[in-house]
């Protein structure tokens, strides 16, 4: 299938390398699907990837496919067409689908909407603080909008105060499987705030312990209302969650605290959290709000103000460099909502990814339950993968996006001025891990590649845990990447220059 490369991803600034706008509607001058394994390649690499992957011995499916990014060739491959969990190298797709749907420069904004008339600094209607599915907005940023409002004359307002958050689909926690206090699976919605985590601090002192929960950033720390924590006489479980009335109710095992502490928790509320916040940073500037109510549709009126985010490039950037799931899906799901209408659910959001890539880059194996690749079930194959990069690379896109893979030595320290060099997007559940991207040989040569490990039997298992990561999991991740890393070194070798 031809790969259809969208003008918007030129005409956004990555494609400094690619050919000029004419040539984007034509079909591609070699097929997406790298062709076979090259004959001198294999002579090179004696055993290929093969060899490679039964010394190490890793339980469990292992699958890669390596091509040479300007003739397309794929020059060495293991189980290439095995479907597999592909954890956070989802994000690489999720970023093309995002980049060809939005455009790179596309930037997400958060509005201050007064519905009615403002005479004299006074607000005779409702306040509307409109999320437009920025996942990147925090403390800071809500205080910058509170403080804009302030400037545009506000000082009272009658009505009511509204979150509007209907931009996307709501959704509980990206991965429904995973512990409700894992700061990594929070509630997904239009609008979000600090990646959708709460600060949770305590410490011990002579009568117990004393909590806080706070928004905080680097300049503020308001405390918030819409969650609280309470320390439970208990060893186990360290963490229970309830929807009380609207609030995040949390409890802690008092034996699992020690003397003091802090770590961030997922909101599941995102709309009451900004709201909520808002709320303490307009009264800052004598601006007095009632409680915050959520609404789905958005209401017509006046912009008070506005938070505009980065561009989309360094909101990506930012994502696959710190793998953030929150930030994947708002962007997958807006992605979705670009034609007009939110998708009806994340998952009816990843469909469509999985569909726009199927027919765009080639994937037809490719079969995503959301845009981070925090679901287990998902599936990508190493084959896949490999053909939408060799693809984009030609024009210009996604190796700038992407983190440099440090290259490190048997006991895990970096090695400098290593001759191979890698920019790639790491992904790793318990029991499964991959690593997708380009790598530079020695000589020069270029290649894309992509490799999928799951033990999944192991990981089945390790859901009835009650261990954050269970017994097993570590090593086995472990002895993944050095897996990685020996297949990326065979690769690189055949190039020596």
């Amino acid at each position: 299938m031809n790969m259809r490369v969208s003008r918007r991803w030129i005409l956004g600034g990555l494609g400094a390398a690619a050919l000029p706008g004419a040539a984007l509607s034509a079909p591609p001058e070699t097929s997406p699907r790298p062709r076979m394994r090259a004959a001198d390649f294999a002579r090179r690499a004696t055993g290929g990837a093969g060899a490679v992957i039964a010394r190490f011995g890793l339980p469990g499916a292992v699958a890669c496919a390596v091509a040479d990014v300007k003739s397309g060739r794929q020059l060495d491959a293991v189980g290439a067409a095995t479907a597999l969990p592909p954890a956070s190298v989802a994000k690489i797709l999720t970023s093309l689908y995002a980049l060809d749907r939005l455009g790179a420069s596309h930037r997400f904004l958060t509005r201050v909407i007064a519905t009615g008339p403002v005479q004299n600094g006074v607000l005779r209607g409702d306040l509307v603080l409109a999320g437009g599915g920025d996942p990147t907005l925090d403390t800071n940023g809500l205080a910058d909008l509170a403080a804009r409002m302030k400037r545009a004359g506000l000082r009272e307002v009658r009505g009511r105060f509204l979150v509007y958050d209907g931009a996307l689909p709501y959704v509980h926690s990206i991965d429904e499987e995973q512990r409700p206090h894992l700061g990594y699976s929070p509630a997904v919605s239009g609008i979000a705030l600090n990646f959708n985590r709460v600060h949770f601090q305590w410490a011990q002192g002579a009568k117990g312990y004393s909590v806080a929960m706070d928004a905080r950033s680097d300049r503020y720390r308001p405390e918030v209302a819409m969650a609280r924590m309470r320390v439970a006489n208990r060893q186990l479980p360290v963490y229970t969650y309830r929807d009380q009335g609207g609030i995040d109710d949390w409890t802690v095992a008092s034996g699992a605290l020690g003397k003091g502490g802090s770590r961030w928790l997922p909101v599941r509320k995102p709309a009451a959290y900004a709201g909520d916040v808002f709320r303490t940073l307009a009264r800052a500037h004598g601006i007095a709000l009632r409680a915050p109510e959520t609404i789905r549709s958005l209401p017509g009126g006046t912009e008070l103000g506005r938070q505009t985010s980065a561009p989309l490039r360094e909101v990506l950037r930012l994502m696959l460099k710190y793998s953030n799931n929150l930030t994947a899906e708002m962007v997958g799901m807006s992605a979705s909502a670009a034609s007009g209408t939110p998708p009806a659910s994340l998952q009816a959001s990843a469909r469509e990814m999985s569909r726009w890539a199927a027919a765009n880059l080639g994937m037809s194996h490719t079969h995503m339950v959301d845009h981070s690749g925090l679901g287990d079930s998902s599936r990508m194959t190493a084959e896949d993968l490999v053909t939408a990069l060799v693809q984009v690379r030609r024009h210009g896109v996604l190796r700038p996006l992407l983190k440099p893979f440090p290259m490190r030595d048997a006991k895990g320290r970096l090695i400098k001025n290593h001759p191979i060099k890698v920019d790639a997007k790491t992904g790793t559940l318990n029991f499964v891990s991959g690593l997708g991207g380009f790598l530079t040989a020695p000589d020069g040569t270029e290649l894309a590649f992509a490799i999928f490990t799951a033990d999944l039997p192991s990981r089945a298992r390790s859901k009835k845990s009650a261990d954050e990561i269970p017994r097993g999991a570590r090593p086995w991740n472990r002895k993944s990447k050095q897996l990685q890393q020996k297949l990326i070194e065979h690769w690189g070798a055949v190039h020596r220059g």
